[in-house]
């Protein structure tokens, strides 16, 4: 009961009228923010950190937690409508989302990534309510070696992602391994394959750099190509009979949202994880538990729903190791460690008995953001469904500079922008080989986090391969992720032998 009497004095804190102003504002700014390729939740709170020292610390926090809700949502928004992932978070929502769209569907695509993430929220903010402390307790079992094998359970999700062709899959996979070592070595701060001693691969590819190229500049070229005429869209005309449409639809997806759910507060909540992770493990879990396991990446509906609850439920997460341990679990959550600090705050156990007001003012504040975003994000469809009806050719023009200004403006260097024009051809070169893009990406955002995990095992073992399936949580994650990976083996074989068996016609 003493649990309850917290919330309700948070609410009590996080209901007052500035509070709900700043809400209201951090949610549309995300939104915005996160919809902007190239920027996200880490742009949006380092953008406004400095100007929280005008108010409370406790109001403070909710603006940089509603920015950062906002941002997850507003990720989905130039996923869908123009193929070009606002943050690592949103990249799978860009295999079925992008082709909703252009089938015309992209105010459905849009009230199903609300939707999801409103339920992936909503699930994800009480279960942090009612086991904060017990979960955080089971991230201090994680170590390197449960690090690795969880990265190696998602790697195994990619081999559903790349259509028919496993080889190809397996090729990307590989070669985004490889251009994940780019720049200095993890461990012993040697450089890696820098071309000649170039200053600019020192700090390695950059994830938007690579998926700003190839979903963007080289979608555009690929688009310019296959259309001898200017592709048409169809107009989607959001009215309350097509909001219950879609609600209705995903009421069908309640397996896919849960376990999305689920699976993005616990990925989200282990340290160096993060909301990324979360969202393609969710997607490929989705897909190979689907009835229509062929329609993902043409369309699918579910494609759109599981990594948007997984990601949303990932963002509210990462919060839990920050509060509960100090320890950020996510790039985002480090910049608003950075401010508690800032504040005279000291993150850990003793903040829930210290500054119960703070913590319980947060976690009040999340229920009334995931509400105020979900209303924001859908009455703004029109608006977003608007863009698509502009003439391509001026489609194209603002997809090209949204890719330069997104590529340039974190690190404020020519040098990405030309890797963005020379990943932006290979991504269309890639395209026509029919080669799929989604696992290059993919493996570049994980590649990092394997290596470091395995590597620090390693040292820490002195050597000993066998501690990854030696320990209980490490063994039980590697367990799934063969059996992940033996599964399209095993559909591929009972299909073979099916016609095997079948009579001659």
């Amino acid at each position: 009961m003493e649990m309850f009497s917290l919330l309700a004095d948070g609410f009590a804190t996080s209901l007052s009228p500035l509070n709900i102003m700043i809400v209201l504002i951090g949610v549309t700014v995300g939104l915005f923010i996160g919809a902007m390729p190239g920027l996200g939740s880490v742009n949006g709170v380092a953008i406004v950190l400095p100007l929280t020292f005008i108010v409370p610390p406790s109001s403070a926090i909710i603006l940089l937690a509603a920015i950062y809700y906002g941002a997850m949502y507003g990720g989905a928004i130039s996923s869908i409508l123009l193929g070009i992932p606002g943050a690592s978070t949103a990249v799978a929502t860009t295999f079925d989302g992008r082709p909703m769209a252009q089938q015309g569907k992209a105010g459905l695509a849009l009230i199903a990534a609300a939707v999801a993430s409103f339920v992936g929220g909503t699930i994800s903010v009480v279960l942090f309510t009612l086991f904060a402390a017990p979960l955080a307790d089971l991230a201090l079992a994680f170590g390197p070696a449960e690090e690795f094998a969880l990265v190696l359970m998602a790697f195994t999700t990619f081999v559903g992602l790349g259509g028919d062709d496993k080889l190809k899959t397996v090729i990307m996979i590989c070669l985004g391994l490889v251009l994940s070592t780019v720049g200095l070595d993890l461990i012993s701060g040697q450089p890696r394959l820098i071309f000649g001693d170039m200053p600019g691969f020192y700090s390695g590819v950059s994830f938007l750099v690579l998926a700003i190229g190839v979903y963007g500049i080289g979608e555009v070229l690929y688009t310019i190509e296959t259309s001898k005429t200017a592709p048409t869209v169809t107009a989607a005309k959001i009215t309350w009979k097509e909001l219950g449409y879609g609600i209705r639809e995903m009421n069908k997806l309640w397996r896919s949202m849960s376990i999305g759910s689920f699976l993005g507060f616990f990925v989200g909540m282990l340290p160096a994880a993060g909301a990324t992770p979360a969202s393609l493990m969710a997607y490929g879990i989705a897909r190979q538990t689907s009835k229509r396991p062929d329609s993902f990446g043409k369309g699918n509906i579910e494609g759109v729903a599981a990594p948007e609850t997984a990601n949303n439920a990932a963002s509210t997460g990462s919060l839990l190791p920050m509060l509960t341990l100090g320890i950020p679990g996510s790039p985002t959550t480090a910049l608003l460690l950075g401010g508690m600090v800032m504040w005279g705050l000291v993150p850990g156990p003793m903040l829930f008995i210290e500054q119960p007001d703070f913590v319980w003012g947060l976690i009040s504040s999340l229920y009334t953001a995931n509400f105020a975003a979900v209303l924001i994000n859908i009455a703004l469809i029109p608006l977003f469904v608007w863009a698509l009806r502009m003439p391509f050719t001026v489609l194209c023009s603002i997809v090209i500079v949204l890719c330069i200004v997104g590529g340039f403006a974190p690190s404020q260097k020519m040098h990405d922008v030309w890797m963005i024009a020379g990943f932006g051809v290979a991504g269309y070169l890639l395209r026509k080989a029919d080669y799929p893009l989604a696992p290059l990406v993919l493996a570049l955002v994980l590649g990092p986090l394997m290596e470091k995990s395995f590597r620090q095992t390693l040292i820490a073992e002195q050597g000993n391969v066998l501690a990854f399936i030696e320990r209980p949580l490490s063994g039980t994650f590697i367990a799934i992720a063969l059996l992940f990976f033996a599964l399209p083996l095993i559909k591929m074989l009972r299909k073979n032998g099916r016609r095997a068996v079948a009579p001659a016609e």
